[in-house]
């Protein structure tokens, strides 16, 4: 538990884990026994047009369960964590006026973090520092510029996807104009206290399990009519290029459109991505004294802050 000033926000239940750990199942039970409502962190489930591909619940549910932070944005737009934050504040602002409880649930750590702790500002941008490494990347390859993040902050390295060159220059930069890691100023950061009195409930079944849990979510989209997703947002000049389509799965049937991967190839990579995801994503909290964790989420109770 979380809490600074009892009576100073509203509480919030905080549901997290990694993909296909059964975080939504969850979220869902616990709405409907508490007559709740739903925040997605979701980085992905805010554009329209992703649903497959990002697990989004159906239009039922959410006319049954209130959720926000959803089908807010077109793919050709980009979330940011600030944007998150104002956003999610405003739907808990509502939620409490009308005595409703919230849960958050959602695989991105950094906009739980930022909703839970604030942002980290850091300094300026640089443009010239941005324009350098972006250079350097388009020469030796973004995989090559995450690795020269790793020599400087482990940890900073480890949560951002080694394709996301956007929040790998940042990271650089910050280092570069502070000489101090990123990961070290959102410790920091963190210490200064928080905005939320909130409960959080991690969910992190066994490597075996889980791994065998992406299988299926993973199979079951595709199933589902993931590639037939992927070519209506082409066709809708949603390209690969944009930020949006760089999300795991997508990035992969984009190029498995484009000629550059088999369709099995696609697949073992998609499976391959996602359980690596899923091993960022527990080691973001795994080291975090105040989450209750649990091997299921059948085995949660129904509990509220």
């Amino acid at each position: 538990m979380l809490s600074q000033s009892p009576h100073a926000l509203p509480s919030v239940t905080v549901i997290i884990g990694p993909t296909s750990s059964g975080k939504t199942e969850f979220a869902l039970r616990w709405a409907d026994h508490f007559s709740g409502e739903v925040v997605s962190a979701d980085s992905c489930q805010v554009y329209r047009g992703m649903d497959i591909g990002t697990g989004k619940v159906s239009k039922d549910i959410t006319k049954k369960i209130p959720h926000h932070l959803i089908d807010i944005m077109d793919p050709d737009e980009e979330m940011t964590a600030a944007e998150f934050v104002n956003r999610a504040d405003d739907a808990i602002a509502n939620a409490a006026s009308q005595n409703n409880p919230v849960i958050i649930t959602g695989g991105t750590g950094l906009y739980v973090d930022a909703l839970l702790f604030g942002l980290f500002e850091g300094p300026s941008a640089d443009m010239a520092l941005r324009h350098e490494f972006s250079q350097w990347a388009m020469i030796y390859g973004v995989a090559a510029l995450h690795d020269k993040l790793s020599q400087i902050d482990t940890i900073s390295a480890n949560k951002i996807n080694s394709n996301d060159l956007r929040r790998i220059i940042r990271a650089l930069e910050v280092y570069e104009l502070t000489g101090v890691p990123l990961s070290e100023h959102h410790r920091r950061h963190k210490q200064q206290g928080h905005r939320y009195q909130a409960q959080l409930i991690g969910i992190a079944p066994e490597r075996d399990l889980l791994y065998k849990q992406i299988t299926a979510r993973v199979s079951q989209m595709l199933a589902h009519g993931w590639i037939e997703e992927v070519k209506t947002l082409r066709e809708n000049g949603y390209g690969a290029e944009l930020h949006s389509q760089q999300a795991i799965g997508y990035r992969e049937i984009h190029r498995y459109l484009d000629g550059m991967l088999s369709k099995d190839d696609m697949i073992r990579l998609i499976m391959r991505n996602s359980r690596r995801y899923a091993r960022r994503q527990l080691s973001w909290y795994r080291p975090k004294k105040y989450v209750m964790w649990y091997n299921s989420q059948k085995e949660i109770p129904m509990i509220i802050s």
